[in-house]
């Protein structure tokens, strides 16, 4: 079980700054979505320089044009691409083939996705290795949780690995790390935390200690 470290909105030296902090207690960096438009490409190629050791995400949501956006995060050192699960499965294709040419990986975000039983089962026929459950942030303001849709992916995916996000922090990891997800992703809960460090280290303790049980 890995911890992925979601990087959204801090300016790309903090966000450095903040990731050497935790650097101890992370497997993935994700350059977020916001940090994507921000600083596009030259994040990515910044964060593979500092952490060599570490998988690097980028999180581009890609929804058209998938061979090209995908080359665009590979190139640049990234492990993983992310594309969204409500694209046309032509999409999905071309980021797969993106990703096998360059010996990388493509996360399928499904965000939105309204029947995720046939859509994994689609994206899974197509090639598809790994899906990520999201919770985003306007859906957590308005009270959804990722929990429930997780177990519907863990149920209905059948070799794919499971990635969750959406609001995770010290006090919740408990009910995640019970259903087995293959990486736990967390941002605000350490990013925004009086101390990441401790925050960092409570989240992959518990993580350990489910992995052991």
């Amino acid at each position: 079980m890995k911890l992925q470290l979601a990087l959204d909105e801090l300016p790309l030296d903090d966000a450095l700054a903040l990731a050497e902090s935790v650097r101890d207690y992370v497997d993935i960096i994700e350059i977020g979505t916001p940090f994507v438009i921000a600083r596009g490409m030259d994040a990515v190629r910044r964060f593979r320089e500092r952490f060599p050791e570490k998988e690097i995400l980028s999180d581009e949501k890609i929804m058209d044009g998938g061979y090209f956006e995908s080359q665009l995060a590979f190139n640049a050192g990234a492990d993983y691409v992310t594309a969204l699960g409500v694209t046309d499965i032509l999409t999905v294709k071309a980021c797969l083939r993106a990703a096998q040419e360059s010996g990388k990986q493509l996360v399928i975000d499904m965000i939105c996705v309204d029947d995720l039983p046939s859509r994994i089962a689609e994206l899974e026929a197509a090639g598809v290795k790994n899906l990520a459950v999201h919770t985003g942030a306007d859906q957590q303001a308005a009270g959804r949780q990722p929990i429930e849709d997780l177990k519907v992916m863990k149920k209905h995916a059948r070799h794919a690995t499971i990635s969750v996000a959406g609001g995770i922090n010290s006090r919740t990891i408990h009910h995640y790390v019970e259903q087995q997800p293959d990486v736990i992703i967390v941002g605000s809960a350490i990013t925004k935390a009086d101390d990441p460090v401790q925050e960092a280290r409570l989240i992959k303790t518990a993580m350990q200690g489910a992995s052991h049980a």
